[in-house]
């Protein structure tokens, strides 16, 4: 029985996410394969030792996160090496915060890939644990994956293999070695990854440095600086953008395009610009059928959107800030004229037609509260041994999705390998922030979602889960299995 005291240790943010009394639980592969959902005690908390950093507003710029050049380039191959390592991070003017990182760097580099051009990519695992990548959105193989169990033991290398056969998207690369996702991902194992097609390239889109991604995400500070991570999430108050905390960003009076990527591990955004209007172009998935105008915009944990801003609309010396609710995040600073050929067409692009679906499935998402949190999927929490759903390669479906947990605990839903549509939320039609591919959509408590995917590419094991990484790292994630 969940008692009101209980509830309140729990707690939520104002997204609603979950606040875990997060256990310090031991890496995979550390343990002979077992799997501690149970029977840890918690790690050392660190509660009432955040600050909020004290910061003049908008006082340094925000950084271009650097786009990765491939080692070599063949015919029809491009190959990246890319080391994970301990660093260190200005994330805050004059102080080096301890980080994770991918290549260096606090936010991984940037990689652009070229749809049906592929990409290799060599990760050697330099920390002292096991890591791996998951390039969340990508159509790749199950050894490509990046599987919980699947990891980069400290001192060797893996080749990943993504043939990029899916259209343009905005989709980012992550840790995901089960039990230590959220705290690698918090730490700053995370990247954008950016597949572009050719007719994409034709829509005369805002290109080059005109096309800017964002990764937004919530972290907490101690009074040295550093990042604290077991603690409550509703602690959490100090927002990047880029990795930098309340930054301004130079532009011109043209169009922009900018790729916003919710990085948090659980938090939803509610983006805006102090009431002007924004053009939503792409979701997850990557174009809308068409560009959607919008003032507000949900965010949550995982999901992307992108967005136009046409900046020409405003005197030079204008300055808008992109805030979360009343809380800002970001100041764009229009500071020069420049030449503007790009444009934002009436129509993007369409969605692939919808095939019968031949199968129904339910997904329950919910918690174990009896005594140490454990997530569950249909009542059950991840075991790598067990397959959850045989799915037969080139069928279409239709999931059933649920929040179980109705006392104001939020959740995420993340499918592997393909993207889907959402046909339905709680019943009725899905808002404009469900609109077009996804491979992520938010579960308030007690909310349902009706899914339909369609399975072509690949045979093997995959996972579905809960994207609020301190939910999935304690269990609320299963298996499934495409077969012939």
């Amino acid at each position: 029985m969940l008692n009101r005291r209980r509830l309140l240790a729990l707690g939520a943010t104002a997204g609603g996410a979950m606040l875990l009394p997060f256990t310090k639980l031991t890496p995979v592969g550390a343990n002979d394969g077992e799997l501690p959902h149970k029977g840890y005690h918690l790690g050392a908390r660190t509660a009432g030792t955040g600050v909020r950093p004290a910061l003049a507003p908008f006082s340094t710029q925000m950084p271009i996160l650097p786009t990765l050049q491939p080692v070599q380039s063949g015919l029809d191959v491009d190959i990246y090496k890319i080391p994970i390592k301990a660093g260190t991070a200005e994330i805050l003017p004059g102080v080096q915060t301890p980080v994770l990182t991918y290549g260096g760097r606090f936010l991984g580099p940037t990689i652009r890939a070229k749809t049906n051009r592929r990409v290799k990519i060599m990760y050697q695992n330099q920390l002292d644990m096991p890591a791996n990548v998951h390039l969340h959105g990508g159509h790749v193989p199950s050894v490509s994956d990046g599987h919980p169990m699947d990891v980069i033991q400290p001192g060797q290398a893996r080749v990943y293999d993504y043939p990029n056969t899916q259209q343009g998207a905005t989709l980012w690369y992550h840790d995901h070695s089960h039990h230590m996702e959220a705290e690698h991902v918090y730490r700053g194992l995370q990247g954008f990854y950016l597949i572009e097609d050719d007719s994409e390239r034709r829509l005369n889109l805002p290109s080059g440095a005109y096309d800017v991604p964002i990764l937004l995400r919530d972290v907490e500070f101690d009074a040295n600086g550093e990042l604290i991570f077991f603690d409550d999430p509703a602690n959490r108050t100090t927002i990047l953008a880029n990795g930098k905390a309340q930054p301004y960003f130079p532009v011109a009076a043209r169009k922009y395009r900018f790729r916003l990527l919710n990085g948090s591990n659980e938090h939803v955004f509610q983006l805006n610009l102090g009431g002007e209007t924004m053009t939503k172009i792409a979701s997850d998935g990557g174009l809308l059928p068409a560009p959607v105008p919008v003032t507000e915009m949900q965010l949550a944990s995982a999901e992307r959107a992108e967005i136009v801003v046409d900046f020409a609309r405003y005197p030079i010396g204008t300055q808008l800030v992109l805030s979360n609710g009343s809380d800002p995040i970001l100041r764009f600073d229009v500071v020069r004229r420049a030449v503007d050929t790009s444009r934002v067409p009436d129509q993007l692009r369409p969605l692939p037609a919808l095939p019968t679906p031949t199968v129904t499935r339910d997904v329950a998402l919910s918690f174990d509260l009896t005594a140490d949190p454990i997530g569950l999927v249909n009542g059950r929490p991840f075991d790598p041994a067990r397959v959850d759903f045989q799915i037969k390669r080139g069928s279409t479906e239709i999931w059933n999705v649920v929040n179980a947990d109705t006392f104001a605990i939020d959740h995420t839903f993340h499918m592997h390998l393909v993207q889907f549509r959402v046909l339905e939320r709680n019943g009725a039609a899905p808002p404009q922030h469900d609109a077009g591919l996804k491979d992520t959509v938010r579960l308030p408590p007690g909310g349902s979602l009706k899914l339909q995917a369609t399975f072509r590419d690949y045979l093997g094991k995959y996972v579905y889960h809960c994207h609020y990484l301190e939910h999935s790292s304690i269990g609320m994630m299963a298996q499934m299995e495409i077969i012939p």
